[in-house]
């Protein structure tokens, strides 16, 4: 019986450890965020990776198990890009990277961000095409991408997006036809588009694209 209480007692300690070790992978992949950002005015000098968690730092907010649910770095004067690493913050709520100068393309692993409420990336440098691993982003209900670099179509899969109240993508360089299905079916179209790009409704030219649809 000895050694079984042994091992009880061992899977009893690693199970204790659960938390850390995923708050802690949360921290590393906040690190890894800070070092891929210029930060001229220091908003991320309290991102220190010797501590047991990210949940001190500014900028950052946790929940009571001390995982990441929202991160505000919205007008911070950061530049850049982003990279995979945003994907290991599995409890993420609110993605606020808005007014920046972060480029480069929009990682597909947010699609990984399943608890993800908002993602607010418009004003700043992104390019390249708009992830369809977004479609994954069920609890999704505000999507902000308007004022950045970024080209091709809507992606179709995006219509799966039952929740989804506000999206914008006005002001970029995109082309192809607008999804006229799921809740894009719903939003009053001579209201939200404006004059812009080269994409096309029912043959209609339409020209920036803005969708804002909202259930108040």
């Amino acid at each position: 019986m000895a050694p079984l209480s042994l091992f009880s007692v061992f899977v009893t300690f690693l199970l204790s450890l659960t938390p850390a070790l995923s708050t802690n992978s949360e921290g590393n992949a906040l690190h890894a965020l800070r070092r891929r950002l210029s930060d001229p005015t220091n908003v991320l000098q309290s991102w220190d990776p010797t501590l047991v968690n990210p949940c001190t730092w500014f900028h950052v907010t946790c929940d009571s198990n001390n995982h990441v649910i929202r991160l505000d770095l919205g007008n911070s004067n950061v530049s850049g890009a982003l990279g995979p690493e945003l994907g290991e913050l599995k409890h993420l709520q609110y993605l606020e990277l808005y007014r920046n100068e972060i480029g480069g393309k929009i990682p597909e692993e947010l699609g990984s961000l399943k608890n993800l409420v908002s993602m607010d990336l418009y004003e700043n440098k992104f390019e390249g095409e708009i992830p369809k691993s977004l479609a994954k982003l069920k609890s999704l209900r505000f999507l902000r991408l308007n004022n950045n670099k970024l080209a091709g179509s809507i992606p179709r899969e995006l219509t799966s997006l039952s929740n989804l109240k506000v999206f914008d993508v006005s002001n970029n360089n995109l082309c192809g036809t607008i999804p006229v299905d799921g809740p894009f079916a719903t939003f009053p179209m001579e209201r939200y588009l404006l004059p812009f790009s080269s994409l096309t409704l029912s043959s209609v030219n339409i020209l920036p694209f803005y969708l804002h649809f909202m259930d108040y």
